[in-house]
C-alpha cells in the first residue's frame, strides 16, 4: 500500500538500472557501470586519517545541531577565498549528505501548495523534495542547441504569485554545463530566492564556476563533499542559508537528524583545508576521461552538441538509436552489458538522451563504449 504522497514519488530510474546491473554481476557476468556518479577513487588519505583520529580521539558524539564550529568556520573560508563572499558560520547547517539540506532548504522555504521553478531536465530527485515540502514543481525547458541553459524569458513566463524559488545547478546533472556570471545576475535579479546546487563546485575544466552568493544574499547554497572530494559514504553536505531562515533550519534539523555524523565532520575540516592538490589530481584525471568519452561517443554515433565542462557526465543525444530512454538503456545493460543513464530520469525533456558518466577508469569507459559500439553495430544502426 502507498499513500498519495508516495504515489507521486517516482523510482529513481538510474537506480533501478544499478539494481539490475548488481543482480546480472551476482549471476557473473562482467558490468561495466557508466550510470552512477560516484567517483571511482579512494577518498584522500589526509581525510582518512582525520576520521581514523577523530575515532580514536573518542570524537563520537552529537556536535551542536548546525555542526562543527570548526567544520563551518572552515566552510566560510573557503568560500571566501574562492569567491569572495563573506559568510558567518551561524548561516550553515552541516547535513548528512545533500539530500537532507535539499530537505530542508525546501521545508523552510514552502507553505503548501508553493511552486518551485526547475529547469527540464534536471537532477532526478528535484521534485520529490519539493512534493515532501507539500510544495509544486513547475517545470521550464532547457533546450540543446541553448547549451542546457534557462531562457530568462521562460522563467518570466512561469512565474506566479505562488512562485518561491528558482532552482539552480552549476556545473549541472546530467548535462554538465556551467551558468555563466550574466546568466546567474540575471536569474538573481528576478527577486526570488534561489536555491542552488554546487555540489560539483571543484569539478570544472573549461571556464569558471560561480556561486549565487556572489550574485545575491536571497540564496541558499546546497554543498557538500561527496563529489569533489571522493567522499559519497561519509554522508557530509551543508547548507548555507539567509539568516531570517536559519532558526527554522536548525529546528528541523534538531528533529529529523540531531546532528551530522561527528567523525565525517572532523573529516571534512582536512578536506577544505589539505586536500587542493589531491583534487586538482582528480579533476585533471576527470578531464582526460571527458576527452576520451566524448570523442568516443561522437564516433559511435551519438549526439553531443554541447560538450560538458563540468561535473562527471555526459547528456548525449541517442535517438537515432531509440526514442525511449529507459527501454534504450535497459537494453544495453541486457546485451552490452553496459550501464548507462535513461535521460527521462532526469524530466521530459531528457527524453531521447542517454547519460553517460565518467567517474569510471579510463580502461573501464573503454570497454564499456566499446561494447557499445558493437552491441549498436549488431543492430544495424551503424554501418561499420
Amino acid at each position: 500500500m502507498e499513500t498519495n504522497k508516495v504515489k507521486q514519488i517516482k523510482p529513481f530510474y538510474v537506480m533501478d538500472v544499478l539494481e539490475r546491473a548488481h543482480a546480472m554481476e551476482r549471476a557473473g557476468a562482467h558490468v561495466v557501470h557508466l550510470e552512477v556518479g560516484e567517483p571511482d577513487f579512494d577518498t584522500p588519505e589526509p581525510i582518512r586519517d582525520a576520521a581514523i583520529k577523530a575515532l580514536t580521539d573518542g570524537k563520537t558524539h552529537y556536535t551542536n545541531s548546525l555542526g562543527l564550529v570548526e567544520l563551518r568556520e572552515a566552510i566560510c573560508q573557503h568560500y571566501l577565498e574562492r569567491y569572495k563572499v563573506t559568510l558567518h558560520p551561524d548561516q550553515i547547517a552541516v547535513t548528512n549528505g545533500v539530500s537532507p539540506a535539499m530537505l530542508m532548504a525546501f521545508a523552510a522555504l514552502l507553505d503548501d501548495g508553493d511552486e518551485v521553478i526547475l529547469s527540464d531536465p534536471h537532477y532526478a530527485c528535484y521534485p520529490t523534495f519539493v512534493r515532501l515540502a507539500c510544495g509544486a514543481p513547475v517545470y521550464v525547458r532547457v533546450l540543446e542547441e541553448d547549451g542546457f541553459q534557462y531562457r530568462t524569458a521562460a522563467i518570466k513566463l512561469a512565474i506566479t504569485p505562488r512562485t518561491k524559488a528558482i532552482v539552480v545547478n552549476s556545473p549541472a546533472n546530467p548535462t554538465g554545463t556551467l551558468l555563466d556570471a550574466t546568466r546567474m545576475q540575471k536569474l538573481a535579479d528576478f527577486g526570488l530566492p534561489i536555491v542552488s546546487d554546487e555540489i560539483y563546485h571543484g569539478l570544472v575544466y573549461e571556464g569558471t564556476e560561480h556561486s549565487i552568493l556572489e550574485f545575491t544574499d536571497n540564496a541558499f547554497v546546497l554543498n557538500g563533499f561527496s563529489k569533489t572530494y571522493a567522499m559519497t559514504g561519509l554522508r557530509l553536505g551543508y547548507l548555507i542559508a539567509p539568516r531570517q531562515y536559519i532558526r527554522g533550519v536548525q529546528k528541523l534539523g534538531q528533529n529529523l537528524f540531531i546532528s551530522a555524523n561527528t567523525v565525517s565532520q572532523w573529516a571534512g575540516v582536512a578536506a577544505l583545508t589539505q586536500c587542493d592538490a589531491d583534487v586538482a589530481r582528480m579533476c585533471a584525471i576527470y578531464d582526460q576521461r571527458r576527452r576520451f568519452m566524448l570523442k568516443r561517443l561522437k564516433e559511435i554515433g551519438f549526439g553531443v552538441a554541447v560538450e560538458p565542462t563540468g561535473a562527471f557526465y555526459v547528456l548525449a543525444n541517442a535517438r537515432c538509436f531509440g526514442a525511449d530512454s529507459y527501454k534504450l538503456a535497459f537494453d544495453i545493460l541486457e546485451h552490452a552489458h553496459v550501464g548507462v543513464a535513461p535521460g527521462v530520469d532526469f524530466g521530459p525533456g531528457g527524453e531521447g538522451f542517454i547519460r553517460f558518466s565518467y567517474a569510471n577508469s579510463i580502461e573501464n569507459i573503454a570497454t564499456g563504449l566499446d561494447r557499445i559500439e558493437r552491441y549498436v553495430r549488431e543492430l544495424g544502426f551503424l554501418n561499420l
